[in-house]
């Protein structure tokens, strides 16, 4: 950008501001909001920073995430309580959306629009974005919910004293209060998986591979060759969040 002389008359210097703002504003209507994904900048050292991503066109709603996520993790299995579940948008001829989840898809779906109205349907699983700026962590008030060396976040129990501002805080709606412990609760990637080198769970059962878990840090890992290789975006980059799960195909009717 070509800096403005300290000379300039005051006319001059508001026709590169205006020109500016103009070029600005065009790139705005040209470019909607559908910008690449960034992956957020990165924590020194030699730890790896996990990510995760999913491939939407591979995933067929079978909701083997959700059921390995309730009986791993010990989720409650009444509904409404979930870890990992996953949602199926249906966009009909005359451009409405319908969003549907029975049971968090952990029995499957069922189309419930006739076949003649749909213009296209498609199913995306939801968890936790384990962000590296995530709100959740900043409300807590007594420290309870905190982000580990390898980025994952996570919930201390024994400190969390059920106040609900991290549900509250969480822009994607993947926190619950266990109706039990009276504790927050959401997914923590099987952190006491991968500390054995494992998969978490849900990534270790989808059929398709829709699911990749992987190191940020490690560039010739699998989920960096993922993002690499597929124009992927986060949910609700506006929020700024430094979200670390990463969608291929991510349609823009879904929230």
């Amino acid at each position: 950008m070509k800096l403005i002389n300290k000379n300039a008359n005051r006319r001059s210097f508001l026709k590169a501001g205006l020109f500016l703002a103009g070029g600005a504003a065009a790139t705005t209507l040209l470019k909607p909001y559908n910008a690449i994904a960034v992956v957020p900048e990165e924590p020194k050292g030699e730890k790896p920073w996990y990510g995760i991503g999913i491939d939407i066109d591979k995933c067929i709603g079978c909701g083997s995430c959700a059921k390995s996520c309730k009986i791993e993790n010990d989720v409650p299995m009444e509904p409404f309580f979930f870890r990992s579940w996953v949602e199926q948008y249906t966009i009909l001829n005359d451009g409405s959306v319908k969003v549907e989840s029975p049971n968090g898809g952990l029995d499957g779906f069922t189309q419930s629009v006739p076949d003649k109205d749909v213009f296209k349907s498609f199913f995306v699983p939801k968890m936790c974005n384990h962000c590296s700026k995530s709100p959740c962590t900043q409300v807590c008030p007594v420290g309870a919910t905190f982000e580990s060396p390898e980025g994952v976040v996570l919930i201390d129990e024994k400190y969390c004293i059920g106040c609900r501002y991290c549900i509250q805080a969480c822009p994607y709606g993947c926190r619950y209060l266990h109706p039990k412990k009276k504790v927050a609760d959401k997914c923590t990637l099987c952190y006491h998986r991968i500390k054995k080198g494992m998969q978490p769970a849900c990534f270790a059962n989808c059929p398709t591979g829709a699911r990749i878990f992987g190191d940020l840090h490690d560039k010739k890992s699998e989920l960096v060759r993922f993002l690499k290789d597929h124009t992927c975006m986060v949910l609700k980059p506006h929020m700024n969040t430094g979200a670390k799960l990463f969608y291929n195909s991510l349609s823009a009717e879904v929230r």
